[in-house]
């Protein structure tokens, strides 16, 4: 069974409404064969990302940065799980109140450093979500979990 971890920092309503559809895209019914699982980002640790064929990153963008505590989490797992994850496919969901490029940059800046692979563009949110924003995260999930089942299938 292929393994999509989910780590997120979840601290308000609108980054929780983004992780539920993520976590309903990634739990969609018509995809079989993948087991999500969930951790904050403050208690992922390296077997969890070890164990993972693909990961979904969810975090707030805090004074144009990624979230401390998914920082901590990549300070965590950095260097026990840089050469055995090589090519993990990975996804990105921010949410800001007025901006979010620092964060993504900052993320992808480790998530590169890791030569871990972007699986889609990151979904960015600055306000409240709405539908398309929901959707997008929905659509995140699911694809993300799909590139689990794709990246198992090629160990």
């Amino acid at each position: 069974m292929a393994r999509l971890l989910i780590v997120h920092h979840t601290p308000s309503p609108s980054v929780q409404t983004m992780l539920e559809s993520v976590l309903s895209g990634a739990r969609n019914e018509d995809i079989t064969g993948v087991e999500v699982d969930t951790r904050p980002a403050l208690g992922a640790t390296v077997p969890d990302v070890l164990a993972a064929d693909a990961v979904v990153l969810g975090t707030t963008a805090n004074i144009g940065y990624m979230s401390g505590a998914l920082k901590h989490f990549f300070d965590t797992v950095y260097y026990p799980c840089l050469t055995d994850t090589a090519g993990l496919p990975y996804s990105l969901y921010v949410h800001g109140n007025s901006d979010t490029t620092g964060a993504v940059r900052a993320v992808e800046g480790i998530a590169s450093g890791m030569s871990w692979q972007r699986h889609r563009p990151p979904v960015t949110v600055v306000g409240d979500p709405d539908g398309d924003d929901r959707d997008s995260c929905w659509e995140l999930g699911a694809v993300t979990a799909l590139a689990a089942l794709e990246h198992a299938g090629e160990e």
